[in-house]
């Protein structure tokens, strides 16, 4: 196997750790983790009144379902700068949609850059909170067919097959444009801070066990502790937050 179909063959295969973990115990994968739309209400009358869910939690409230804007920004403020990813709707909706929603509502906030292979990709998404990666490695979205190309700043969702994308991105670093027939398809480009993005600290490379890089299944077992205790030199997301949209007509 070339080194080139390997990288490749990782990107495809980056859900079966989440698939295996979800498994330990019983078939957990069978099971609904998402809580209900409502929480429990306090008492009518009592000291106390129940406090909102964060949405993050709650995958069916308003706030993780809105339809993004045809274009919008996204910035992201990492440990190693700052970058922008211009995203449009048109050319993966259920991809923009998702990823709208998931930094409207600060998913990616504390998030760490995992897996950067230089002249290939950077790649982030699982979260560093265990309870919130064992819901959203669940809750996957329709496939979109591929509009753009994977090349150079284009940003994709990651995926383990056919329609099992749910939080996991990443840049391209060159010309990936095989990617595009096998179903990644990209939503956004980096507009901005493409040399921050080629700065992501990329000295663990790949993850194991192919390499001495995180486990993404430990990273979903344990969260940041697992990350910075073990690959402290890794970059991270500080804060991501959408700064301006169009709506179409």
């Amino acid at each position: 196997m070339s080194p080139s179909t390997g990288l490749v063959l990782s990107l495809l295969g980056v859900g079966l750790a989440a698939s295996a973990c979800s498994r330990e115990g019983g078939d957990a994968a069978s099971e609904e983790t998402a809580p209900s739309a409502e929480s429990a209400e306090a008492e009518r009358g009592g000291p106390e009144s129940a406090e909102p869910q964060d949405p993050l939690l709650n995958l069916a409230s308003e706030e993780m379902n809105r339809t993004a804007p045809d274009l919008f920004q996204a910035k992201f403020e990492t440990s190693k700068g700052d970058f922008v990813i211009e995203v449009h709707r048109d050319w993966s909706p259920n991809g923009a949609d998702r990823f709208y929603n998931l930094v409207g509502n600060g998913y990616y906030d504390g998030v760490h850059f995992f897996r950067v292979l230089d002249g290939f990709m950077a790649q982030f998404g699982i979260s560093g909170d265990p309870e919130a990666s064992a819901i959203w490695r669940q809750r996957a979205i329709p496939d979109d067919s591929a509009r753009a190309s994977n090349t150079r700043g284009y940003v994709t969702f990651a995926m383990a097959g056919p329609n099992t994308r749910t939080t996991q991105v990443f840049i391209n670093y060159a010309d990936n444009s095989r990617l595009d027939g096998m179903g990644f398809a990209p939503f956004g480009l980096v507009v901005e801070g493409m040399d921050v993005v080629d700065g992501l600290y990329s000295e663990y490379g790949e993850g194991a066990p192919s390499g001495r890089g995180p486990e993404q299944a430990r990273i979903q077992a344990e969260g940041n502790g697992y990350l910075k205790t073990e690959f402290p030199l890794l970059d991270h997301v500080e804060r991501a937050y959408v700064v301006g949209g169009v709506e179409g007509d």
